[in-house]
């Protein structure tokens, strides 16, 4: 049989390891939506400079945090879409790049799901702390939040923590267990 003959397994294995490649549609679809925050930080920070003279101090700071979320939202975006395409699809070869992100060089599954979790973490934080500005308007009947709804946000977020604390616990026990190598039988 000569050397070229493509078994079954092997052209399964083929067609299986070239199906990372169905995942690009999704990473455009990021970067789509990257434009999308991109057009709300310019319409929010357009909004914020029409009305800088007229707006108080507690309005201009929940106008900021908005758009630190967006910011906040978008990196999570280069997050997911450099270091899944980088991860799951092919090399970006952009070593020796000035620009490369320093985290790249190290950027695995594990690290990035750990990257994901602390800066999904962040975002809640500025969430919580919009909500914690605007609970001094509780009562009211124009407030945006309960204080079941504070109460709840509050408990979401640590729920986030204490999940990024199992992400990252239960990496370093799987660093810390001696890996065997695959072999075929």
């Amino acid at each position: 049989m000569s050397g070229d003959a493509r078994t079954p397994h092997s052209l399964l294995a083929s067609l299986i390891f070239g199906s990372r490649w169905l995942q690009v549609p999704l990473y455009l679809g990021l970067i789509i939506a990257q434009g999308v925050y991109v057009f709300l930080f310019l319409k929010e920070l357009t909004h914020l400079l029409s009305h800088a003279t007229s707006f108080g101090e507690q309005e201009i700071m929940l106008i900021v945090l908005g758009l630190i979320d967006v910011v906040m939202i978008s990196n999570l975006l280069v997050m997911v879409i450099v270091g899944g395409y980088e991860t799951f699809v092919s090399r970006l070869k952009l070593q020796g790049h000035p620009d490369q992100p320093e985290w790249l060089d190290h950027v695995n599954a594990s690290v990035l799901k750990i990257k994901l979790a602390m800066a999904i973490i962040g975002i809640s934080s500025i969430h919580l702390l919009k909500t914690f500005i605007e609970a001094g308007n509780l009562g009211n009947p124009t407030a945006k939040f309960t204080e079941a709804g504070v109460m709840w946000q509050t408990i979401i977020h640590i729920v986030f923590i204490l999940s990024a604390v199992g992400i990252a616990y239960v990496d370093k026990l799987s660093r810390d267990l001696p890996h065997k190598k695959h072999t075929d039988h």
